[in-house]
């Protein structure tokens, strides 16, 4: 509940709803935009209603659409400047889930993250959810390759060894391993 208040708060500084904002957050950062089945399938809402969204936000002047080369219905959905602005706007306040967060120790927050990406990635695995932009499932991810302990993973899209603090949920560099890598990125993951 607090999270989706949290959504609702950001979006109303945007003047936008929490769908929208989910929109621009996952647009933000890919230059080339996405499909609006694309959008649907990374929200886990429906067509219609990435449609009816996108839509919303073009008369916003927030994004834009533009055609898909050698296919003449097909568009790309790109965030403008202006919902860049937006974003930024709806993304100045911390929320309560945040600011709860921050009440725990390093330790646990660490913990608390770790939970999270097992969550997510069981939750996956069901096809309760649609494959997450996070490290565990993204191709350029190799978890315990460095002898470091505070910095035993290594991102090869940025070519940088990182830590527990640094595993991401939401990349927008991310880009999904074929599930016979995903499997064995995980297996690596939690034996290391």
């Amino acid at each position: 509940m607090v999270l989706r208040a949290d959504d609702w708060k950001r979006a109303k500084l945007a003047g936008i709803n929490p769908t929208q904002l989910s929109i621009l957050e996952l647009l933000e950062g890919r230059k080339g935009g996405l499909s609006v089945k694309d959008v649907a399938m990374h929200l886990a809402v429906s067509q219609p209603s990435a449609t009816d969204s996108i839509a919303a936000l073009e008369r916003k002047g927030y994004v834009e659409k533009r055609p898909i080369e050698n296919d003449k219905r097909g568009v790309k959905v790109v965030l403008t400047t202006d919902g860049l602005s937006a974003l930024q706007v709806g993304g100045s306040v911390d929320g309560d889930a945040e600011q709860a967060t921050e009440t725990l120790g390093e330790q646990e927050q660490e913990e608390l993250l770790l939970t999270l990406v097992k969550m997510i990635r069981t939750l996956q695995e069901r096809d309760a959810i649609p494959i997450q932009r996070m490290c565990a499932s993204c191709r350029y991810f190799a978890p315990f390759v460095h002898a470091d302990a505070a910095r035993p993973h290594h991102c090869n899209f940025v070519d940088a060894a990182f830590g527990r603090r640094e595993l991401r949920i939401d990349c927008r560099d991310h880009e999904t391993a074929d599930p016979a890598l995903r499997a064995a990125t995980w297996n690596a993951f939690v034996e290391g």
